[in-house]
């Protein structure tokens, strides 16, 4: 009921504990709190959230428009929905090496197991677009040896994102890749690598965690969660897939109201008010206030024709 009784050191404690057990995690993209109730639901290991999905909710592009008080609270609401641990993105730290600082303690302030810091120029841009910038190497470093340094809690993660593949070869993200381990990243998150050779690559060069991002319609291939094992990946995100499904069936059913004058077709597509009240706890509520949950949660079916016109029919709330 509520939150989760699980606690923020408790989530980290399972983050570093599920990276140095030899098996993948996964981590699916959350949207908003009760997607992550449903991810842990599913059985996954942990929880994503984007700073794209952040800002798309926002109606803004992923340009680095969103400010930290908007990612620490979205992300917080997030995190205390779930028992799983979450990592969050924290796009470039949100300004110069204080302000990553302030940043991770934040976000450690907002429940969150660990965020990843970029080491794109701000404004940023998606990491699999092209016209990408980074920056030196020397302030790649400060940003994360300023978040290592104000981390409260020492299990939280610290993971540095390297975009630079995408602006030079290979070769030069194996060496940023070392200097970020160096300044104090806990594990690296390789953006838009474009082949499994290339995940090897980095694995190689490495000795933490490495993070693969499978998001649709990029410059890597969705590679399965044994293909990714099998070249050393630690841990999977699909960041923006949830989001993506969400929005294609909720636009399909608009669609179907405006050509039909009616959702009934979408109705086989749509999530039961059953299911919802089940993933809300409903039900456990009532056991702290009857009074709230107090009448016989409906199977998902249609009501027949002599229920739906009775005196009663317009008193169920949506």
């Amino acid at each position: 009921m509520l939150y989760s009784s699980v606690t923020p050191e408790q989530k980290r404690l399972t983050l570093r504990e599920g990276l140095s057990s030899g098996r993948l995690q996964q981590f699916p993209g959350a949207f908003n709190p009760l997607s992550a109730r449903l991810i842990g639901d599913k059985g996954f290991d942990g929880v994503y959230i984007s700073g794209a999905v952040i800002a798309a909710d926002l109606g803004l592009p992923d340009i680095g428009l969103t400010t930290l008080t908007e990612v620490a609270h979205r992300a917080g609401q997030i995190a205390r929905m779930t028992d799983l641990p979450c990592i969050v993105d924290a796009d470039t730290g949100f300004g110069e090496p204080m302000n990553v600082a302030r940043s991770v303690q934040e976000l450690e302030n907002a429940g969150l197991a660990g965020c990843h810091v970029e080491d794109q120029f701000n404004p940023k841009r998606c990491g699999h677009l092209d016209g990408k910038n980074v920056v030196d190497l020397d302030t790649a470093v400060k940003r994360i040896r300023a978040a290592a340094d104000a981390r409260r809690d020492p299990n939280f993660l610290i993971m540095a994102r390297t975009d630079i593949r995408g602006t030079d070869s290979l070769q030069a993200a194996q060496e940023r890749s070392r200097a970020l381990v160096d300044a104090g990243a806990d594990a690296i998150f390789p953006e838009a690598m474009r082949s499994l050779t290339e995940f090897r690559a980095i694995r190689d060069a490495v000795d933490v965690p490495i993070l693969a991002n499978m998001t649709e319609f990029g410059k890597s291939d969705l590679f399965t969660v044994d293909q990714l094992q099998d070249v050393g990946v630690s841990i999977v995100i699909y960041p923006v897939t949830l989001l993506r499904s969400a929005m294609g069936a909720a636009e399909r059913t608009l669609d179907s109201i405006r050509l039909n004058g009616t959702q009934e077709p979408a109705l086989g597509e749509m999530q039961t008010r059953a299911r919802l009240y089940e993933l809300v706890d409903y039900e456990g509520y009532n056991r702290f206030d009857s009074s709230v949950f107090n009448f016989e949660v409906p199977d998902g079916k249609r009501a027949a024709p002599s229920e739906a016109a009775g005196p009663d029919a317009q008193k169920e709330q949506p």
